[in-house]
């Protein structure tokens, strides 16, 4: 029996590491399709666009919502090893030879540790610099200007010509490079004097540097300039923090980008729940195993049943889909991003580690 176990738990884990692999790579396939379709419609319009363009975007966005989905193919995958060990009665000789439920299911626990500490670090690292090439892409060939149903991000400056409000469908560049912008100027009575849209701004030393601007005043004509400039007191630092995404920020720059975000008066929650949401990401991936195996035990005694994998599978969209509204309620500044990062966990591995000891120890 003594080196049963370890033996088995090497089997276990080199079957898990395989089944998960095949899922993953079948589910990037299909993230890449669906985000080409989308992107291909939001973004086709653009002169500038080719197919070439979109399918290049669409693999820069993969990484990133796959760090998004990784818990659903945990889950799959899991179910999908044990109901594999099971239906070659594998499970009932192990369990026949005194080997424990936790004893075989360590394996694909510490392997989805493993895949958790991989996703924040080195996937993390690589979705957002590559969704930050792929908001580049955007802004040089002046896609933003055709994207819809985007929500864009404001932000007001104050100067000695008066106020602006500026917004942007797309951002580069930590904020300083913005495409589809608008801008909104004020005169002294807090009246809006004119707007420019703008194909593409950048955040010169002092000034917004305008190109392609349609300028639109009350009672006038519209008037096209070739190139434009609006007085600014902002920094780039600050605008960085007001309009980048916390998904183009690397987990390791987090930290920084909330201690930056605080120093400037800005509101750091979207940052810490991203922050949080990623380090209790291994524990949540662990607790997925949980959940597969509450379910995938039931098949060794009672033999196997569509309908409980089903559960199974709901049971884990359930979660995600409380985990969104979680975090929802933590950008809202509701809950502290920490709570609602991990309350999921908390939840998830409860109701596993629950259901087990009572299946296993009665």
């Amino acid at each position: 029996m003594s080196f049963l176990v370890p033996t088995l738990s090497r089997y276990f884990f080199r079957r898990y590491m395989l089944t998960f692999v095949t899922y993953c790579l079948a589910v990037l396939f299909l993230i890449f399709l669906v985000d080409f379709n989308e992107s291909s419609r939001r973004l086709s319009a653009a002169a500038e666009y080719t197919v070439l363009t979109g399918l290049l975007i669409s693999l820069l966005r993969v990484p990133t919502v796959l760090q998004v989905v990784i818990p659903f193919v945990v889950l799959i995958a899991s179910i999908a090893t044990l109901l594999q060990l099971n239906r070659k009665y594998e499970l009932v000789v192990t369990r026949a030879a005194g080997v424990s439920a936790w004893q075989f299911l360590a394996p694909l626990v510490i392997a989805n540790l493993m895949i958790g500490v991989l996703s924040i670090t080195a996937l993390n690292t690589l979705a957002a610099n590559a969704l930050q090439y792929a908001e580049t892409i955007v802004v040089e060939r002046n896609l933003g200007m055709r994207q819809t149903n985007t929500a864009v991000p404001w932000l007001r400056q104050r100067t000695a010509e008066g106020d602006t409000v500026v917004g942007a469908r797309a951002t580069a560049a930590g904020g300083t490079r913005l495409s589809g912008a608008t801008f909104f100027l004020f005169d002294a009575d807090q009246r809006i004097s004119e707007r420019l849209e703008v194909g593409e701004a950048v955040l010169g030393d002092g000034v917004w540097e305008l190109t392609d601007v349609k300028r639109i005043r009350s009672g006038e004509p519209v008037e096209r300039l070739q190139a434009t400039t609006v007085p600014t007191n902002l920094k780039a630092e600050f605008v960085g923090e007001s309009l980048t995404s916390p998904e183009t920020v690397p987990f390791f720059e987090l930290g920084g980008k909330i201690a930056t975000a605080k120093s400037f008066g800005l509101p750091a929650t979207s940052y810490e729940m991203q922050f949080h949401r990623l380090v209790a990401q291994p524990a949540l991936l662990a607790a997925m195993t949980l959940i597969a195996a509450m379910v995938s035990l039931k098949f060794v005694r009672f033999g196997q049943s569509f309908t409980a994998i089903l559960g199974g599978i709901l049971a884990g969209f359930v979660l995600y889909v409380v985990s969104e509204l979680i975090q929802a309620f933590a950008n809202a500044g509701t809950i502290p991003p920490v709570v609602a990062a991990w309350l999921p966990v908390v939840v998830a591995s409860a109701l596993g580690t629950t259901v087990l000891l009572h299946k296993e120890d009665g």
